[in-house]
């Protein structure tokens, strides 16, 4: 709106000037006609060469005034581009801001969970200990009680070998979870470096925009 109002404002003190102009123009033509039948040749002659004078002047400041107008808007189009141009880019540095900060609340949201699942099956690790270690004592106790009770003991045994394959199992899981959890928190240290360099660039971007349009309030004020 500043530099259509600027264009406007020309527009107008240049059509001022052309009234301005023509009617003086018309003011001496009309004196010189009511002179005309008492004026000598060499009064004419004077009266015709400043008009022919005022005109000229008239059409130079035009010429002038119009080349002011047209390199001012010039220089205008060229900072709009480039005020565009970075508008555009600051506009893109935030989309993919934007979309490493969702992935990064992803991440977040995965590690936590994976803490959580890692946290159960340490108590769930932890109570298979404790049932192995209640079952390795009856073991002892019952061998030491009675060595006739070899179905029981048996069935003891085989208890025993599936709590330790299950807890073989659960250590193995809790392993991988352990690398899983290294490789989120990993990625999540990456995200949030990315993340850091993207907002100095977008902070480095918008003071380049600032004192573009800074440049471009003192254009349009010049």
């Amino acid at each position: 709106r500043i530099r259509q109002n600027l264009r406007e404002k020309h527009a107008r003190h240049i059509a001022d000037l052309r009234a301005y102009y023509d009617s003086e123009i018309q003011s001496l033509r009309q004196q010189l006609e009511s002179s005309h039948r008492t004026a000598a040749s060499e009064d004419l002659k004077k009266i015709n060469q400043s008009l022919a004078d005022s005109n000229l002047y008239v059409l130079n400041r035009c010429e002038q005034l119009d080349a002011a107008l047209n390199e001012a808007s010039a220089r205008i189009k060229a900072l709009e581009n480039k005020n565009n141009l970075l508008e555009k880019q600051v506009a893109d540095w935030r989309e993919h801001f934007y979309t490493i900060s969702d992935n990064s609340k992803v991440l977040q949201e995965r590690l936590e969970e994976m803490r959580t699942t890692h946290k159960e099956k340490d108590n769930t690790i932890s109570r298979l200990k404790s049932r192995l270690k209640e079952l390795e004592e009856a073991f002892e106790k019952a061998y030491k009680l009675s060595d006739n009770k070899n179905t029981r003991l048996q069935e003891e045994n085989r208890m025993f070998q599936n709590l330790l394959g299950e807890y073989e199992s659960l250590g193995k899981e809790h392993e991988r979870v352990k690398d899983t959890l290294n490789t989120t928190e990993n990625k999540l240290l990456d995200a949030n470096t990315e993340i850091s360099d993207l907002k100095r660039t977008i902070l480095k971007l918008e003071a380049q925009l600032k004192q573009v349009e800074h440049e471009n309030a003192l254009k349009l004020r010049h």
